[in-house]
């Protein structure tokens, strides 16, 4: 049953399988293991990312196919949601059709992009997805009345999602059971079912021809498969799962603004994600944004807690102060890089295969 859920995917390590079971398990019990609002909206965005990160490495990983305009589609996604919200108040049938109209946008906009730029040289289409990107965020910034400009949208969401709403009136193992609880739940069913899918799509034999046009683009078009259109079909599709990402962190935050999900900060994470976790592995994805996030919530705190316990060495302490946490994450990510060249996933893949081999 297992075997098929994944797609025939296994993870073909036992370490790797172990390190998956241990982050699903504590993203499934987050609530409930680590209680506080910190805890819960770390994990919470470790499950949008995921989608985010696996839709991206759709294009990067198994198409080989570069793309600056990935958050467009998740900005054009979480903006479907704000507008549908507060033009037509807090209900389900406005979040249906905000999704709806975004998943449409975002269909037109990738398709469009695919048949224009995706017969050019990788840089050329690279240039071109970010030109779209900055302008769609200039857009978003500008037109004011109907995205709020600057300053985002904030809006409501139905009442079983919002936190004022209480589903148990006594907490449940010491967790209040409240719209904030099940919007949470909301959000890793919905992570799950997406992953799942990508997981499908990656292993079937349209994800299979993706693999051999990132292999050789010209070996796969002189044996008869339309590179174009394959890559066109492929990018649609991760704009598609990077939509939904964006609508489920609108849903979560109950605001969207230009600096909250097109920024292109939020690009260069995605692809610090994709890398440390793997590329060409729909794995990767989960793996590499529960330890950028983590590291990236909580790195504050801890050199805090070192600059603390190093006060009495002036030198060391002011090297862990808490304001230089991005040279220490960067160095991770350097260091990761240096160990883990082909991501956690991939490396501990290759020693499983090298210990299969030897044996």
């Amino acid at each position: 049953m297992l075997h098929r859920l994944l797609s025939h995917d296994l993870p073909r390590s036992r370490v790797l399988a172990v390190v998956l079971a241990a982050i699903t398990l504590a993203l499934a019990f987050a609530p409930f293991l680590f209680p506080g609002i910190k805890a819960m909206d770390v994990a919470a965005k470790i499950l949008i990312f995921v989608v985010l990160a696996a839709s991206f490495d759709l294009l990067l990983g198994y198409t080989g196919i570069v793309s600056f305009a990935h958050t467009m589609f998740f900005g054009i996604g979480a903006y479907g949601i704000a507008i549908a919200s507060t033009r037509w108040g807090a209900s389900w049938q406005a979040l249906a059709i905000g999704l709806a109209g975004a998943l449409a946008v975002s269909f037109v906009l990738a398709l469009a992009i695919g048949l224009f730029s995706l017969r050019v040289r990788a840089i050329f289409f690279s240039m071109i997805t970010l030109a779209f990107a900055a302008a769609f965020q200039t857009l978003a910034s500008q037109l004011s009345e109907v995205t709020g400009g600057e300053d985002g949208l904030t809006f409501k969401v139905p009442e079983i999602l919002s936190p004022g709403f209480q589903l148990l009136e006594s907490p449940l193992l010491g967790v209040d059971i409240n719209g904030r609880f099940v919007c949470y739940y909301l959000l890793f069913v919905v992570a799950v079912v997406l992953l799942l899918a990508m997981l499908r799509i990656v292993n079937s034999p349209f994800g299979r021809v993706l693999q051999a046009i990132r292999e050789n683009e010209f070996r796969a078009e002189a044996i008869g498969y339309r590179v174009v259109v394959y890559r066109t079909i492929s990018s649609i599709a991760s704009a598609l799962f990077a939509c939904l990402a964006g609508a489920m962190l609108a849903l979560w935050l109950r605001y969207n603004g230009p600096d909250t999900s097109l920024s292109f900060e939020i690009m260069m994470d995605v692809l610090l994600i994709v890398v440390i976790g793997g590329m060409g592995t729909v794995y990767g994805a989960l793996i590499g944004s529960a330890i950028f996030l983590v590291a990236q919530s909580y790195l504050q705190d801890i050199l805090r807690l070192g600059s603390e316990a190093a006060s009495s060495v002036s030198m060391l302490s002011a090297l862990l102060s808490p304001d230089r946490w991005l040279l220490w994450l960067g160095l991770l990510f350097v260091l990761s890089v240096y160990y883990f060249p082909t991501g956690v996933v991939g490396r501990l893949r290759e020693r499983s295969a090298a210990k299969e081999l030897k044996a």
